[in-house]
């Protein structure tokens, strides 16, 4: 028999003050009903660092020297990582057809392009740009970068291996997995062909500062990621990625999500495929 892992008890005001400095630190927001969720989840960590209960553990994450490792180690634990190369295929469409279309328009003489996808997971949002944008035909001989950018460490070593089993293909074309994917041993390797456009780091999207590295963008993906945080943390994200963007740019949220109520920085484009947010040329500003 499997011995089950002890659940060390998370007080209330404990889990508040916890919850307060994820919030801080990263944008994630855990509600009152999230409590038994970071109790199971936190609790080998303070076990681990051999702590006498939650009231510890909060000393370390708050004043320890080791409290961004042990940040870092958390969002391993709370972040979110379901994703699938090809998602959302409608917005995919409006930016392979139209986006891509005005951006070799607009980028033609300096023959440069690129995108962000923040909150990229395990790699396959991003990858699947590259494939988007080798279709396109006309890229040929631009310096292309798609950047790929999450705050969980552990799906990032797997966004780098560039290897992935069959639950991530579960809406491609067989076109693509026999022209960017060799089969190994039951798994599939993107082929380099994709690969060479696309590099991938640890981000924190409310440090402005860490992103600055990063340049100026054409086009920002953050797909199904502010969802998770509450509106003064996606108004500080929405204007670092107003920051990051050229004018005329372009940002792409998930389909559940928007910008009301959060700014009026952005023009909302309606594209035959879908609708899209864009920078429009002059700063209008951050509610």
């Amino acid at each position: 028999m499997f011995e089950q892992e002890e659940i060390i008890l998370l007080p209330e005001d404990v889990f508040r003050l916890i919850r307060d400095i994820i919030k801080d630190y990263c944008g994630l927001h855990f509600d009152d009903s999230s409590r038994t969720l970071l109790e199971k989840r936190l609790s080998r960590r303070v076990r681990n660092h051999h702590l006498n209960d939650f009231r510890d553990y909060y000393r370390l994450i708050r004043y320890d020297k080791r409290a961004d490792e042990e940040l870092t180690a958390i969002m391993d634990l709370l972040t979110v990582n379901e994703t699938y190369f090809f998602r959302e295929q409608n917005q995919l469409r409006a930016f392979s057809e139209e986006i891509l279309e005005e951006l070799w328009t607009v980028n033609r003489d300096r023959k440069t392009l690129r995108v962000w996808s923040a909150g990229c997971s395990t790699g396959e949002e991003p990858y699947t740009i590259a494939m988007l944008i080798n279709e396109r035909g006309h890229f040929s001989g631009w310096d292309i970068e798609i950047h790929g950018s999450d705050i969980n460490q552990r799906v990032l070593q797997t966004a780098r291996r560039g290897v992935y089993r069959r639950n991530s293909f579960r809406t491609i074309e067989p076109y693509f997995m026999s022209k960017y994917f060799v089969e190994e041993d039951g798994s599939f390797r993107i082929r380099d062909s994709a690969r060479k456009h696309v590099n991938f780091s640890y981000l924190n999207l409310l440090d402005p500062f860490k992103s600055r590295f990063l340049g100026r963008m054409d086009v920002i993906f953050c797909r199904n990621v502010l969802i998770y945080f509450d509106n003064s943390s996606r108004r500080r994200v929405i204007e670092n990625f107003h920051d990051r963007l050229v004018d005329g740019g372009y940002l792409l949220l998930g389909h559940a999500e928007s910008l009301i109520n959060i700014s009026t920085a952005f023009t909302l484009r309606h594209l035959k495929n879908d609708m899209v947010y864009q920078k429009p040329n002059g700063r209008t500003g951050i509610k």
